[in-house]
Protein backbone atom coordinates (compact mmCIF):
# COMPACT_ATOMS: atom_id res chain seq x y z
CA UNK A 1 0.00 0.00 0.00
CA UNK A 2 1.38 3.34 -1.40
CA UNK A 3 1.97 5.84 1.42
CA UNK A 4 0.69 9.16 1.05
CA UNK A 5 0.63 12.63 3.59
CA UNK A 6 -2.03 12.74 6.20
CA UNK A 7 -4.94 14.57 5.53
CA UNK A 8 -7.02 17.18 7.81
CA UNK A 9 -10.02 14.29 7.59
CA UNK A 10 -7.35 12.17 9.50
CA UNK A 11 -7.40 13.85 12.64
CA UNK A 12 -10.84 12.70 14.34
CA UNK A 13 -9.19 13.87 17.86
CA UNK A 14 -12.69 15.74 19.41
CA UNK A 15 -10.07 17.71 21.46
CA UNK A 16 -8.57 18.94 18.54
CA UNK A 17 -11.08 22.09 18.54
CA UNK A 18 -11.51 25.52 18.17
CA UNK A 19 -13.39 25.68 21.28
CA UNK A 20 -10.29 24.87 22.98
CA UNK A 21 -7.87 26.24 20.51
CA UNK A 22 -9.80 29.61 21.23
CA UNK A 23 -9.17 29.05 25.20
CA UNK A 24 -5.58 28.23 25.38
CA UNK A 25 -4.85 30.29 22.23
CA UNK A 26 -6.11 33.83 24.25
CA UNK A 27 -3.95 33.26 27.45
CA UNK A 28 -1.40 32.93 25.01
CA UNK A 29 -2.07 35.86 23.48
CA UNK A 30 -1.81 37.33 26.57
CA UNK A 31 0.96 35.82 27.79
CA UNK A 32 3.29 37.07 24.24
CA UNK A 33 1.64 40.39 24.95
CA UNK A 34 2.59 41.10 28.32
CA UNK A 35 6.32 39.61 27.81
CA UNK A 36 6.34 41.78 24.49
CA UNK A 37 5.57 44.87 26.42
CA UNK A 38 8.24 44.32 29.62
CA UNK A 39 10.97 43.45 26.82
CA UNK A 40 9.96 46.76 25.54
CA UNK A 41 10.91 48.00 28.80
CA UNK A 42 13.70 46.11 29.50
CA UNK A 43 15.47 46.76 25.41
CA UNK A 44 14.63 50.44 25.99
CA UNK A 45 16.25 50.74 29.65
CA UNK A 46 19.58 49.33 28.45
CA UNK A 47 19.51 51.47 25.03
CA UNK A 48 19.15 55.20 26.55
CA UNK A 49 17.72 58.06 24.07
CA UNK A 50 16.09 61.05 24.28
CA UNK A 51 12.59 59.93 23.68
CA UNK A 52 12.18 57.27 26.28
CA UNK A 53 12.73 58.36 29.72
CA UNK A 54 13.24 55.65 32.54
CA UNK A 55 12.28 56.80 35.79
CA UNK A 56 14.51 56.03 38.98
CA UNK A 57 10.97 55.40 40.61
CA UNK A 58 10.08 52.77 41.52
CA UNK A 59 13.05 51.48 42.84
CA UNK A 60 11.68 47.81 42.09
CA UNK A 61 10.49 48.70 38.66
CA UNK A 62 12.70 46.76 36.45
CA UNK A 63 12.88 44.17 38.63
CA UNK A 64 8.75 43.89 38.49
CA UNK A 65 8.96 44.24 34.76
CA UNK A 66 11.64 41.52 34.28
CA UNK A 67 10.32 39.04 36.36
CA UNK A 68 6.82 39.34 34.31
CA UNK A 69 8.99 39.07 31.45
CA UNK A 70 10.07 36.01 32.40
CA UNK A 71 7.15 34.54 34.08
CA UNK A 72 4.91 35.70 30.82
CA UNK A 73 7.11 33.80 28.38
CA UNK A 74 7.87 30.80 30.93
CA UNK A 75 4.23 30.43 31.39
CA UNK A 76 3.82 30.45 27.09
CA UNK A 77 5.58 27.58 26.42
CA UNK A 78 3.47 25.16 27.59
CA UNK A 79 0.75 27.00 26.51
CA UNK A 80 2.16 27.30 22.04
CA UNK A 81 2.97 23.73 22.56
CA UNK A 82 -0.71 22.38 23.71
CA UNK A 83 -2.28 25.21 21.05
CA UNK A 84 -0.31 23.68 18.58
CA UNK A 85 -1.00 20.46 18.78
CA UNK A 86 -4.93 21.53 18.93
CA UNK A 87 -4.35 23.10 15.37
CA UNK A 88 -1.98 21.04 13.79
CA UNK A 89 -4.37 19.03 11.35
CA UNK A 90 -5.10 22.49 10.12
CA UNK A 91 -1.41 21.75 8.30
CA UNK A 92 -2.75 19.48 6.61
CA UNK A 93 -6.16 21.47 4.87
CA UNK A 94 -6.71 20.60 1.36
CA UNK A 95 -5.37 24.05 -0.62
CA UNK A 96 -8.34 26.03 -2.96
CA UNK A 97 -6.96 25.98 -5.96
CA UNK A 98 -9.38 26.34 -7.92
CA UNK A 99 -11.04 29.61 -6.20
CA UNK A 100 -8.63 32.50 -6.70
CA UNK A 101 -9.89 34.45 -3.96
CA UNK A 102 -10.14 31.82 -1.47
CA UNK A 103 -6.29 30.59 -2.60
CA UNK A 104 -4.93 34.00 -2.02
CA UNK A 105 -6.60 34.26 1.20
CA UNK A 106 -5.37 30.99 2.29
CA UNK A 107 -2.01 31.72 1.38
CA UNK A 108 -1.63 35.17 3.16
CA UNK A 109 -3.35 33.08 6.60
CA UNK A 110 -0.63 30.29 6.51
CA UNK A 111 2.09 32.63 5.99
CA UNK A 112 1.24 34.79 8.71
CA UNK A 113 0.88 31.33 10.96
CA UNK A 114 4.05 30.36 9.93
CA UNK A 115 5.98 33.28 10.73
CA UNK A 116 4.13 33.28 13.75
CA UNK A 117 4.53 30.14 14.74
CA UNK A 118 8.43 30.05 13.76
CA UNK A 119 8.82 33.52 15.27
CA UNK A 120 7.08 32.60 18.94
CA UNK A 121 9.09 29.24 19.24
CA UNK A 122 12.40 31.12 18.37
CA UNK A 123 11.51 33.60 21.10
CA UNK A 124 10.42 31.50 23.49
CA UNK A 125 13.50 28.93 22.78
CA UNK A 126 15.90 31.78 23.21
CA UNK A 127 14.16 33.78 25.43
CA UNK A 128 14.70 29.98 27.68
CA UNK A 129 18.32 29.59 27.05
CA UNK A 130 19.42 33.41 27.57
CA UNK A 131 17.83 32.68 31.36
CA UNK A 132 20.24 30.13 31.72
CA UNK A 133 23.02 32.27 30.18
CA UNK A 134 23.71 29.65 27.42
CA UNK A 135 24.28 31.35 23.65
CA UNK A 136 24.87 28.40 21.33
CA UNK A 137 24.59 31.13 18.57
CA UNK A 138 26.65 33.79 17.28
CA UNK A 139 23.93 36.60 16.75
CA UNK A 140 23.66 39.34 19.44
CA UNK A 141 21.17 38.15 21.23
CA UNK A 142 18.75 41.52 22.74
CA UNK A 143 19.24 42.87 18.86
CA UNK A 144 17.77 39.86 17.69
CA UNK A 145 15.48 38.94 20.24
CA UNK A 146 13.96 42.65 19.82
CA UNK A 147 13.85 42.32 16.04
CA UNK A 148 11.93 38.81 16.22
CA UNK A 149 9.58 39.71 19.22
CA UNK A 150 8.03 42.50 16.51
CA UNK A 151 7.77 40.16 14.06
CA UNK A 152 6.29 37.84 16.51
CA UNK A 153 3.51 40.03 17.56
CA UNK A 154 2.71 41.46 14.13
CA UNK A 155 2.21 38.54 13.10
CA UNK A 156 -0.24 37.69 16.34
CA UNK A 157 -2.06 40.75 15.35
CA UNK A 158 -3.08 39.55 11.60
CA UNK A 159 -3.60 35.85 13.17
CA UNK A 160 -6.58 37.40 15.69
CA UNK A 161 -7.18 39.44 13.10
CA UNK A 162 -8.33 36.86 10.66
CA UNK A 163 -9.68 34.42 13.42
CA UNK A 164 -11.74 36.91 15.49
CA UNK A 165 -14.90 35.39 14.09
CA UNK A 166 -14.26 32.09 15.02
CA UNK A 167 -12.57 33.07 18.43
CA UNK A 168 -15.62 35.37 19.46
CA UNK A 169 -17.94 32.22 18.90
CA UNK A 170 -15.99 29.90 20.40
CA UNK A 171 -15.85 32.00 23.70
CA UNK A 172 -19.97 32.40 23.31
CA UNK A 173 -20.44 28.51 22.69
CA UNK A 174 -19.51 25.78 25.96
CA UNK A 175 -16.23 24.30 25.23
CA UNK A 176 -17.63 20.93 24.77
CA UNK A 177 -19.82 22.48 22.33
CA UNK A 178 -19.65 20.56 18.93
CA UNK A 179 -20.97 23.49 16.50
CA UNK A 180 -17.62 24.32 15.33
CA UNK A 181 -16.21 20.82 15.05
CA UNK A 182 -14.45 19.61 11.66
CA UNK A 183 -16.99 17.06 10.17
CA UNK A 184 -14.83 14.09 10.97
CA UNK A 185 -14.05 15.06 14.52
CA UNK A 186 -15.02 11.86 16.28
CA UNK A 187 -17.79 12.09 18.88
CA UNK A 188 -16.17 12.33 22.68
CA UNK A 189 -15.65 9.10 24.55
CA UNK A 190 -14.34 8.15 28.13
CA UNK A 191 -11.16 10.22 28.55
CA UNK A 192 -10.48 13.68 28.99
CA UNK A 193 -12.70 16.36 27.65
CA UNK A 194 -11.98 19.48 26.19
CA UNK A 195 -12.61 21.47 29.91
CA UNK A 196 -9.96 19.15 31.22
CA UNK A 197 -7.78 19.61 28.57
CA UNK A 198 -8.26 23.67 28.97
CA UNK A 199 -7.78 23.10 32.53
CA UNK A 200 -4.79 21.43 32.39
CA UNK A 201 -3.19 24.14 29.66
CA UNK A 202 -3.56 26.58 31.83
CA UNK A 203 -2.01 24.64 35.46
CA UNK A 204 0.84 23.48 33.51
CA UNK A 205 1.10 27.17 32.51
CA UNK A 206 1.02 28.17 36.43
CA UNK A 207 2.88 25.44 37.55
CA UNK A 208 5.96 26.19 35.29
CA UNK A 209 5.57 29.81 36.25
CA UNK A 210 5.98 28.59 39.73
CA UNK A 211 9.12 26.40 39.41
CA UNK A 212 11.14 29.22 37.76
CA UNK A 213 9.77 32.31 39.85
CA UNK A 214 11.93 31.71 42.59
CA UNK A 215 14.74 33.39 40.87
CA UNK A 216 12.49 36.89 41.31
CA UNK A 217 10.17 36.27 44.15
CA UNK A 218 11.78 35.06 47.36
CA UNK A 219 8.82 33.12 49.10
CA UNK A 220 8.82 30.82 45.61
CA UNK A 221 12.75 30.09 45.72
CA UNK A 222 12.23 26.69 47.93
CA UNK A 223 10.02 25.36 45.72
CA UNK A 224 11.24 26.41 42.11
CA UNK A 225 13.44 23.55 41.08
CA UNK A 226 14.09 25.52 37.44
CA UNK A 227 14.86 28.65 39.31
CA UNK A 228 18.13 29.53 37.49
CA UNK A 229 19.27 31.83 40.58
CA UNK A 230 18.31 31.01 44.27
CA UNK A 231 19.64 33.89 45.98
CA UNK A 232 22.60 32.49 46.30
CA UNK A 233 25.85 34.48 45.97
CA UNK A 234 28.88 35.69 47.71
CA UNK A 235 27.94 38.16 50.28
CA UNK A 236 24.03 36.81 49.61
CA UNK A 237 23.64 38.28 45.93
CA UNK A 238 24.19 36.62 43.00
CA UNK A 239 26.75 37.59 40.15
CA UNK A 240 26.45 36.37 36.41
CA UNK A 241 30.03 37.54 35.83
CA UNK A 242 32.98 37.22 37.79
CA UNK A 243 36.26 38.99 38.23
CA UNK A 244 38.21 35.81 36.81
CA UNK A 245 35.71 35.75 33.59
CA UNK A 246 35.66 39.23 33.24
CA UNK A 247 39.91 39.18 33.27
CA UNK A 248 40.17 42.02 36.17
CA UNK A 249 41.76 40.27 38.73
CA UNK A 250 45.25 41.94 38.88
CA UNK A 251 43.58 45.61 37.96
CA UNK A 252 41.16 46.02 40.33
CA UNK A 253 43.79 44.48 42.82
CA UNK A 254 46.53 46.41 41.53
CA UNK A 255 48.20 48.80 44.52
CA UNK A 256 48.41 51.42 41.69
CA UNK A 257 44.26 51.70 41.54
CA UNK A 258 42.73 54.92 41.38
CA UNK A 259 39.50 56.11 40.40
CA UNK A 260 39.51 59.16 37.57
CA UNK A 261 36.44 61.56 37.50
CA UNK A 262 36.94 63.99 34.33
CA UNK A 263 34.94 66.63 32.95
CA UNK A 264 36.50 67.95 30.10
CA UNK A 265 39.91 68.79 30.71
CA UNK A 266 39.92 68.73 34.50
CA UNK A 267 40.13 65.30 36.46
CA UNK A 268 40.39 64.36 39.81
CA UNK A 269 42.18 60.57 40.79
CA UNK A 270 40.98 59.23 43.73
CA UNK A 271 43.05 56.18 45.70
CA UNK A 272 40.64 53.71 47.15
CA UNK A 273 41.89 54.98 50.63
CA UNK A 274 40.63 58.37 49.51
CA UNK A 275 37.47 57.20 48.04
CA UNK A 276 36.43 54.96 51.57
CA UNK A 277 36.79 58.10 53.48
CA UNK A 278 34.84 60.36 51.57
CA UNK A 279 31.17 60.79 52.92
CA UNK A 280 28.87 58.25 52.79
CA UNK A 281 25.39 56.86 52.46
CA UNK A 282 23.01 53.70 52.34
CA UNK A 283 20.57 52.28 49.89
CA UNK A 284 18.53 49.44 50.14
CA UNK A 285 18.42 48.91 46.44
CA UNK A 286 17.22 45.64 44.16
CA UNK A 287 19.56 44.39 41.77
CA UNK A 288 18.25 42.47 38.54
CA UNK A 289 19.06 41.13 35.47
CA UNK A 290 17.48 40.51 32.53
CA UNK A 291 17.84 36.61 33.53
CA UNK A 292 14.80 37.17 35.64
CA UNK A 293 16.77 36.77 38.51
CA UNK A 294 16.74 39.71 41.41
CA UNK A 295 17.95 40.16 45.07
CA UNK A 296 18.03 43.08 47.13
CA UNK A 297 21.06 44.53 49.62
CA UNK A 298 22.08 47.16 51.45
CA UNK A 299 24.55 49.00 49.70
CA UNK A 300 26.85 51.88 51.03
CA UNK A 301 29.04 53.73 49.07
CA UNK A 302 29.72 57.43 47.80
CA UNK A 303 26.72 59.36 46.53
CA UNK A 304 27.49 59.49 42.75
CA UNK A 305 26.16 63.34 41.89
CA UNK A 306 28.60 64.15 44.88
CA UNK A 307 31.62 62.65 43.28
CA UNK A 308 30.82 64.43 39.93
CA UNK A 309 30.61 67.58 41.56
CA UNK A 310 33.86 67.27 42.50
CA UNK A 311 34.72 68.08 39.20
CA UNK A 312 32.39 70.61 38.48
CA UNK A 313 29.92 68.59 36.44
CA UNK A 314 26.68 71.01 35.25
CA UNK A 315 23.34 70.03 36.26
CA UNK A 316 21.59 67.69 33.40
CA UNK A 317 24.82 66.25 32.11
CA UNK A 318 24.98 62.46 31.87
CA UNK A 319 27.83 60.36 33.04
CA UNK A 320 29.81 57.67 30.91
CA UNK A 321 30.76 54.61 33.28
CA UNK A 322 33.92 52.96 32.01
CA UNK A 323 34.63 49.68 33.91
CA UNK A 324 38.12 47.86 34.22
CA UNK A 325 37.41 44.79 31.50
CA UNK A 326 39.27 44.76 28.58
CA UNK A 327 36.52 43.76 26.81
CA UNK A 328 32.47 43.13 26.20
CA UNK A 329 29.89 45.27 25.30
CA UNK A 330 28.83 46.77 28.81
CA UNK A 331 32.61 47.66 30.17
CA UNK A 332 31.45 51.52 29.33
CA UNK A 333 27.98 52.62 29.69
CA UNK A 334 25.78 55.59 30.15
CA UNK A 335 24.24 56.58 33.39
CA UNK A 336 21.31 59.43 32.57
CA UNK A 337 21.58 62.53 34.56
CA UNK A 338 18.24 61.24 36.82
CA UNK A 339 20.56 58.23 37.81
CA UNK A 340 23.11 60.80 38.72
CA UNK A 341 21.30 62.85 40.78
CA UNK A 342 19.24 60.68 42.81
CA UNK A 343 20.00 60.30 46.04
CA UNK A 344 20.30 56.62 45.97
CA UNK A 345 22.24 56.35 43.33
CA UNK A 346 26.18 55.18 44.91
CA UNK A 347 29.42 54.39 43.65
CA UNK A 348 29.06 51.57 46.15
CA UNK A 349 31.91 50.13 48.04
CA UNK A 350 29.95 48.18 50.80
CA UNK A 351 27.81 45.35 50.58
CA UNK A 352 25.90 44.55 53.60
CA UNK A 353 28.28 46.25 55.54
CA UNK A 354 31.19 44.10 54.15
CA UNK A 355 33.90 45.73 51.61
CA UNK A 356 32.51 44.18 48.28
CA UNK A 357 34.02 40.91 47.16
CA UNK A 358 35.92 40.99 44.24
CA UNK A 359 33.25 39.55 41.76
CA UNK A 360 30.80 41.89 43.00
CA UNK A 361 32.68 44.62 41.79
CA UNK A 362 35.61 45.54 44.40
CA UNK A 363 37.11 48.46 44.58
CA UNK A 364 33.73 50.13 43.31
CA UNK A 365 30.61 49.45 41.12
CA UNK A 366 27.47 51.49 40.42
CA UNK A 367 23.94 50.69 42.15
CA UNK A 368 21.57 53.30 40.85
CA UNK A 369 17.04 52.31 41.69
CA UNK A 370 15.40 50.79 38.71
CA UNK A 371 18.30 50.15 36.69
CA UNK A 372 19.22 46.76 34.74
CA UNK A 373 21.74 44.65 36.32
CA UNK A 374 23.63 45.01 33.84
CA UNK A 375 24.04 48.95 33.44
CA UNK A 376 24.83 48.37 37.42
CA UNK A 377 28.82 48.54 36.07
CA UNK A 378 31.27 46.80 38.57
CA UNK A 379 34.43 47.21 38.78
CA UNK A 380 34.65 50.86 37.94
CA UNK A 381 37.54 53.06 37.14
CA UNK A 382 36.50 56.41 35.28
CA UNK A 383 33.89 58.60 35.64
CA UNK A 384 33.15 60.77 32.56
CA UNK A 385 30.73 63.81 32.32
CA UNK A 386 29.64 63.90 29.04
CA UNK A 387 30.14 66.61 26.99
Amino acid sequence: MALRPPRESDFTSHLRSPAVAARVGTVLGICFGLCFLTGLVSHWSQDPNPWFFVPTRPTWGYRLTQGLHVASGTAAIPLLLIKLWTVYPKLFAETPWRDLRRLVLTGLERASIGVLVAAGVFELATGLLNTTQWYPWQFHFRATHYAVGWLAVGSLLVHVAVKLPIIRDAWRSDVESTAQDRPTTAVASSGITRRGLVVTAYLSAAVAVVASAGSTVPLLRRVSVFGVRSGGGPQGVPINKSARAARVTALATSADYALELVNGDRTVRLTVAELVALPRHTSGLPIACVEGWSAHGTWDGVRMRDLMDMVGRPAGADVVVRSLQPSGPYRATLLPHSFVEDDLTLLATHLDGERLSLDHGFPCRVIAPNRPGVLQTKWVHRLEVRA
